[in-house]
């Protein structure tokens, strides 16, 4: 515990940006629950610009923004 998961659009990261988000997110995280980094792990999960409503914002937000600790604020591309 804890286990941060990320929904982006699909993006390619090399294996050094994959390295610096885990260490950025690892610090936020261990400082915020108060636990060391060998407890956190981190997923990245890739949603298709076309599927980002149905899989996100219809399964992961609307209903649930009593969980939410900061709310999207999309604007159009």
């Amino acid at each position: 515990m804890p286990h941060v998961t990320i929904m982006h659009f699909p993006k390619e990261f090399t294996d050094e940006q994959k390295r610096r988000l885990a260490a950025a997110l690892t610090a936020v995280v261990t400082e915020h629950f108060g636990t060391d980094d060998g407890a956190v792990s981190i997923a990245l999960r890739p949603v298709d610009r076309q599927e980002w409503n149905d899989r996100v914002v219809d399964h992961e937000i609307t209903g649930r923004e009593h969980r939410l600790i900061k709310e999207p604020r999309y604007r159009s591309v």
